[in-house]
C-alpha cells in the first residue's frame, strides 16, 4: 500500500511541474485535448497504462 501512495505522491509531483512551471502549456494542451478524437485518447491512454506497467515490472521485478 506504501508504494501505492508514493506513485500517487510522484504523479502529483509530475502534474503539478505541468502546471507550477508551464501554465501556458498546460492551457494549451487542455486545448488541444477537447479537439482530439475520442478514439485517439483511448488509444494514447491505453498505451501510457501498458508504458506503465512495463516500467514498474522492470524496475520492481
Amino acid at each position: 500500500m506504501s508504494d501505492f501512495v508514493a506513485a500517487l505522491g510522484l504523479v502529483m509531483v509530475v502534474e503539478g511541474l505541468v502546471y507550477g512551471g508551464f501554465p501556458a502549456l498546460a492551457k494549451r494542451l487542455a486545448t488541444e485535448v477537447l479537439g482530439t478524437p475520442e478514439h485517439v485518447l483511448r488509444i494514447a491512454g491505453l498505451a501510457s497504462i501498458a508504458a506503465g506497467v512495463c516500467v514498474v515490472w522492470l524496475v520492481r521485478g
